[in-house]
């Protein structure tokens, strides 16, 4: 894809829909991962609204100054951006929702995850739908619009054949990231890209979302756990090998979370009788991030065994996160690990229960050891288990047995077969 060019995003149609039916609809996602563009372009021909961003300064201040006239001085659609650089907007907006019920009055944007901001907790609750923007996902780069996590969840396993062998056939792609100012660029400019993408989250972000002493230690954090990715969350370690105290990684780690630059997935719990792990495991949200935070390029990754499998992890993972923003159905991301070191790498479930269970390989074949704990699963849970697959580096879906299969990972963004 050309560099600059404007990619349809799969959350245009759920957002169109959201703004019908709320008085507001809040977009939250890293910085660059495209809010700014699906508001003001993507949106456009189909609702038409004025365009305010607090990064610019005037504007940023007069919404400081005065919040309640900043809003009340706003007629028909808005679109605020970057609000949390002004959270007290929010209360202002509370009132103005409150004494008008009619829907599509506001559309915020936020690089950070605004319900966890004091502000708007208390401010927004029911007045607001909340809408993920993560940055492209393969599937929205690749120009197809579908539903492989649905399909997954109705138990509907893709059939591919012909899927590009071994995992150096999808380290280029997946180290490129999903920012979309990173279509399209070469390797030295994506480099360019993160150096100063994480110096503005530390000069400008992080001191929106809090007041600390010193504003590299979450930076520090970060770097740390790209080494980390994919891998059981250890506060403890990660303040041993930082010194510094557990409240105060704590503490940095949620900075980086509300940044959606981290992301935790917690255990899911079947009680099939055997303990079960307590831990979360802790990613870092896009796999073009961790590649330049880990300081490797594909064949680096490639030559290292450990980096190779938590960054194919990591990719897959928050692809399927991604797919799983704009669903048909509202699905929660989990992992599974017991004290029988039976792990799952990804649990999806619905909001009905129905699970759907993934683990990642990066070996180009399957086999049947590789289901162990699917089986496991899929024999405690019964009729609730949709579908087990093992996404990997192979050619073509193989089934495994009942609600089993290995697939390649390419299914994710690639048609599969009638």
């Amino acid at each position: 894809m050309e560099a600059g060019a404007l990619v349809p995003r799969s959350a245009t149609d759920l957002a169109v829909e959201m703004l019908s039916e709320s008085r507001a609809v809040a977009l939250i996602g890293p910085r660059q991962s495209g809010k700014s563009t699906l508001a003001k372009h993507l949106l456009a021909p189909r609702w038409r609204a004025t365009y305010l961003t607090l990064d610019d300064a005037g504007t940023r201040h007069a919404a400081l100054d005065d919040p309640t006239n900043f809003i009340a001085r706003v007629s028909g659609p808005t679109i605020i951006d970057e609000i949390q650089r002004a959270p007290d907007l929010m209360l202002a907006m509370k009132i103005r929702l409150d004494q008008d019920n009619t829907p599509g009055q506001f559309l915020i944007a936020g690089s950070a995850n605004l319900t966890q901001i004091r502000t708007v907790k208390d401010a927004l609750p029911g007045r607001v739908l909340y809408l993920d923007i993560w940055p492209l996902s393969q599937a929205e780069i690749e120009g197809w619009s579908h539903g492989a996590v649905d399909q997954l969840m109705d138990g509907v396993i893709p059939t591919i054949e012909q899927a590009p062998i071994g995992p150096s056939s999808y380290l280029d792609r997946f180290a490129r990231g999903g920012f979309p100012g990173l279509l399209g660029r070469s390797s030295r400019v994506r480099r360019q890209f993160f150096d100063s993408y994480l110096d503005s989250i530390v000069e400008r972000d992080i001191p929106d979302l809090a007041a600390l002493r010193s504003l590299d230690g979450p930076a520090r954090i970060l770097r740390l756990v790209a080494t980390r990715s994919a891998g059981l969350l250890n506060v403890a370690s990660l303040a041993r090998d930082l010194h510094m105290d557990n409240k105060t990684v704590d503490h940095h780690l949620r900075i980086l979370r509300d940044l959606m630059l981290v992301r935790l997935h917690q255990p899911w719990f079947a009680n099939l009788g055997s303990r079960e792990s307590k831990s979360p495991k802790v990613y870092i949200t896009d796999p073009g991030l961790l590649a330049a935070l880990a300081g490797a390029d594909p064949i680096g990754i490639q030559r290292n065994s450990n980096l190779l499998g938590s960054f194919l992890e990591t990719a897959v993972c928050m692809e399927i996160v991604r797919l799983a923003a704009t669903a048909a159905t509202h699905i929660e991301t989990f992992h599974y690990r017991d004290k029988k070191q039976r792990e799952v790498d990804i649990v999806l479930e619905r909001s009905d229960g129905t699970i759907v269970c993934i683990e990642v390989k990066a070996g180009a074949t399957a086999l049947s050891s590789d289901f162990r704990s699917l089986r496991y699963l899929r024999d405690g849970v019964g009729d609730k288990f949709a579908a087990g697959i093992v996404l990997h580096c192979g050619e073509r879906t193989l089934p495994f047995g009942d609600r089993l299969a290995a697939v390649p990972i390419s299914a994710l963004w690639t048609p599969s077969r009638p």
